[in-house]
């Protein structure tokens, strides 16, 4: 039964924030679409340093392992970027003549600006995000670890369990506001980037079974794994984020920015004081 409960609140809390924060931003906000981006650096940086560094220090683990950890996702996620960008180089090195040239300039100026698009736009369907895949894995690490939170919830009690898993539900969906904004930059389809989120929430539940069986053991990991995620949103947020805000701008459009930033800063905020930090 506990099982079952634990399964249930995982798969609503994991899936059920992607669809709505796939509802907000691809209806009522889906006309913002390039504010989407500062909303996107503002809940990701909120939500690592505003709620996933600050409870890993709370626990046992050590400051100098946890920031050691945090130093090594930061490089391992640099280096995933750099392999997707070698990867991607290389696959249409021949085709479209724009190979290792491309990743480099991607990787030097990391503008990806408006002109930029415009040069691409005949393959930019085919081309994938930067930061892509450091987003989604990290989110795969962040949703294992809030499953083994929502399964030790459950397991010390039934109503705590489901208020975890409704905390993890709000907690999550400005967060995933941010990863959609990330994804849906580079990839023509809604659908893709909606289904490679929840694919990514869908493994809260994995993280449920497995901290079900193993709630003691992993107990002690949790941190490291709220750290691991954490550097993925950081790294995603400054390295691919916030240089393509740095473009200049006029007064007015460098004053949405901010507002969408600080919103996206403001929704992470709220959730967590309405949440009561039960997270």
């Amino acid at each position: 039964m506990t099982l079952l409960a634990i399964l249930v609140g995982t798969l609503v809390a994991g899936i059920g924030s992607v669809w709505v924060a796939a509802w907000l931003s691809f209806g009522i906000l889906s006309r913002y679409t390039q504010h989407m981006l500062s909303l996107a650096a503002g809940a990701l940086m909120a939500t690592s340093f505003l709620h996933l560094l600050p409870e890993a220090f709370e626990s046992e683990a050590g400051a100098h392992e946890l920031f050691l950890t945090l130093l090594v996702g930061l490089l391992f996620f640099f280096l995933l970027d750099k392999a997707e960008l070698w990867h991607h180089g290389h696959e249409h090195g021949h085709g479209h003549g724009h190979g290792h040239g491309h990743a480099h300039a991607h990787g030097h100026g990391h503008l990806h600006d408006k002109g930029h698009d415009h040069v691409h736009s005949t393959h930019a369907n085919e081309e994938p995000t930067r930061g892509q895949w450091a987003v989604l894995a990290g989110d795969s690490v962040h949703c294992f670890g809030d499953g083994i939170l929502i399964a030790s919830a459950f397991i010390a009690d039934m109503r705590l369990g489901v208020i975890a898993a409704l905390a993890v539900l709000a907690h999550e969906i400005p967060h995933h506001m941010g990863d959609l904004a990330v994804l849906r930059q580079g990839s023509s389809s809604r659908q893709a980037a909606i289904l490679k989120v929840s694919m990514a929430g869908a493994i809260t539940a994995l993280g449920g079974a497995v901290g079900y069986v193993l709630v003691d053991a992993l107990h002690d990991w949790l941190p490291y794994f709220l750290v691991v995620a954490s550097s993925s949103f950081v790294y995603v947020a400054l390295a691919d984020l916030i240089p393509q805000l740095q473009k200049r701008l006029s007064a007015r459009e460098t004053a949405a920015q901010i507002l969408w930033l600080s919103v996206g800063i403001g929704m992470v905020v709220l959730v967590s004081a309405l949440g009561g930090h039960q997270h």
